[in-house]
């Protein structure tokens, strides 16, 4: 690696040691040439955009130390002004502070650090400069010195200036924002390449020990990056971004994606990853296709177009919008469509996908009491915070969110003869909000829809917001499917299921038990009086246990008295109750007409 001029780099650096890799600690030197003269506050963002969840990142903190360069063997005192903020006392000159933090979170929302790999959201890492946020920042990645690192390359999209052939080295970002949208992985990758739209994108994934059918990778993937770009850009057909990196965590079990501009971070399991010589379950391939093609749509909706209330994020404190079922549900009707319009799947399998979808909102109690707007909203304390009540209290912003973007749809195109879509709309927000980079307000979306459909919608739209965004009632999709193309019937239930329904119990197998964990609001379950934590013991005088559970509740009948004996706090209780036909919920099925 060249030597590179100090004297070019950004007034704020940032050096990463991947420090203990049998601890799990990071070390972080932050250099700040100019500190505020009245005292500079630092501070550890509270959580990670895209993840509506308090997280307290500064609670990994285990030490922190300031120096004036000009006095470097004696160090500042730092004032604590809140758990997630320090102020260092008037200095002349440039300052360091060092700081050693904590890392063994595996989700795509923090930093990890092990002899097999590390992975940094700088959000985790590395201090806001109160006031110096804009300012343009540098990163200096340390290789490890434990000999098992020898052979770790880094991925990452951050903007490179002097790296060496395993990517360690100096890398710039615009400024803070533009840092913490950018995830470092460390460790050995297969990686596959492809371009789309004349973008390079890769795919970088660890965790697998079997060798991975990247030529089919690269092929699927292609496919789908390719024809979301040409959602966005029909004409142009260009990405908003000259390279796209996807990094990929295989596991033994894990799922997620978390979003950013020019990258995203992926978790799913081993067996969702196709493997040279080896069988491909299907299925699961297609689930692990599916979070690739949502969380790259984001790098449109929710990385450039964006509620106006994230402009800019505030990081230390819950930043509310009521228009998380566009950002998220709208992408997530989106990531099934395009592997249907890539060719990934057929139309009978998305219609599946969509059905499911559609029954499982159907199955949710909270639906009824939840409206969507509210469930935005309340992200932060409800959706993110789920406990054994969420099913009664809660709908989920991305899967009725989903629903609802298929009613758009279905609405515009019956209202314009089909001669226009929701991906009209989806092409005009991006125009005048993501080309633009100005944020949508709380009703920005009013304007939009009528300037692309005409004042004769107005109604049609306003019912729709008062009904289903603002309101709780159903989207009754099979009153506005197109019946010449896809055929809706109400689903005709097995006895086997027809009785879990009634039931509407949830549970999990511990240590022989079957126990409850969730009771659905109006169920036989929830009329007995069973609760959360419950042991069930047995059910009509059979004992009940995970392999028979499905054989003892075939022997039910609706209307028949049924006894239950099961275990609250190690004391023994028995209740009644009654199977009864108005506790099934209304699920449907939609299959092409073909």
């Amino acid at each position: 690696m060249n030597k590179l001029n100090t004297s070019d780099l950004p007034a704020i650096q940032y050096t990463i040691w991947s420090a203990d890799l049998h601890g799990h600690r990071f070390h972080v030197k932050l250099h700040i040439q100019n500190p505020s003269p009245n005292g500079q506050i630092l501070q550890m963002p509270a959580w990670i955009p895209g993840s509506y969840l308090i997280r307290d990142f500064s609670k990994q903190i285990e030490t922190i130390e300031a120096f004036a360069l000009n006095k470097p063997n004696q160090a500042l005192v730092l004032e604590r002004i809140d758990n997630d903020q320090w102020c260092l006392p008037k200095v002349a000159g440039a300052v360091e502070i060092l700081t050693t933090v904590y890392a063994f979170d595996s989700s795509v929302r923090a930093a990890y650090l092990d002899t097999e790999r590390a992975f940094i959201n700088p959000s985790s890492l590395c201090l806001a400069v109160k006031g110096q946020e804009s300012l343009p920042c540098a990163v200096v990645l340390v290789p490890p010195q434990d000999t098992c690192a020898n052979s770790w390359t880094v991925q990452t999209g951050l903007q490179q200036a002097k790296v060496d052939d395993q990517g360690y080295g100096f890398y710039l970002a615009k400024n803070y924002d533009d840092l913490l949208d950018h995830p470092i992985a460390m460790g050995e990758f297969q990686i596959a390449h492809w371009q789309s739209s004349g973008a390079s994108h890769a795919m970088a994934i660890q965790g697998c020990i079997h060798e991975i059918d990247l030529e089919r990778l690269a092929k699927d993937l292609q496919a789908i990056c390719t024809s979301t770009i040409n959602l966005f850009e029909p004409k142009t057909k260009k990405a908003p971004f000259q390279n796209y990196l996807f990094l990929v965590n295989a596991v033994l079990s894990g799922y997620g994606g978390l979003e950013h501009r020019n990258s995203t971070a992926l978790l799913c399991r081993r067996d969702q990853i196709p493997q040279i010589n080896s069988p491909v379950d299907e299925v699961s391939y297609r689930e692990f296709l599916g979070l690739c093609s949502h969380e790259y749509f984001h790098a449109w909706l929710v990385k450039r177009i964006q509620p106006k209330a994230f402009q800019p994020y505030q990081l230390d404190r819950r930043n509310h919008t009521r228009l998380l079922w566009l950002f998220e549900g709208f992408t997530s009707y989106y990531d099934d469509l395009q592997l249907f319009r890539s060719k990934r799947i057929d139309l009978k399998t998305y219609l599946k996908l969509v059905t499911n979808n559609w029954n499982g909102i159907l199955r949710g109690p909270g639906r009824l009491k939840q409206s969507l707007a509210d469930s935005s909203f309340d992200a932060w304390t409800k959706y993110y915070q789920a406990d054994e009540n969420t099913p009664n209290s809660v709908v989920s912003y991305y899967g009725k969110g989903a629903l609802l973007a298929l009613g758009l749809d279905l609405k515009i195109r019956a209202f314009t003869s089909n001669r226009q879509s929701l991906d009209d709309l989806m092409r005009l927000i991006w125009q005048t909000h993501g080309v633009t980079l100005d944020g949508i307000a709380e009703d920005g979306l009013d304007e939009l829809i009528l300037k692309l459909l005409g004042r004769g919608f107005s109604k049609t739209w306003n019912e729709f917001q008062s009904r289903y965004i603002f309101g709780t009632e159903d989207i009754p999709i099979q009153k506005w499917i197109n019946s010449q193309t896809i055929a809706v019937k109400q689903k005709t239930h097995s006895k086997l299921e027809q009785i879990k329904l009634q039931l509407g119990l949830r549970h999990t197998e511990v240590g022989g038990w079957l126990k409850v964990t969730h009771v659905l609001d109006g169920g036989a379950a929830q009329l007995a009086g069973l609760a959360t934590g419950d042991l069930l013991a047995s059910i009509n005088g059979e004992r009940v246990i995970a392999a028979r559970w499905d054989e003892i509740l075939s022997y039910l009948i609706t209307g028949q008295i049924i006894q239950i004996c099961f275990y609250r706090d190690d004391l023994e209780h028995e209740c009644m109750t009654v199977l009864e036909d108005d506790q099934i919920p209304a699920q449907y099925i939609l299959t092409p007409t073909e």
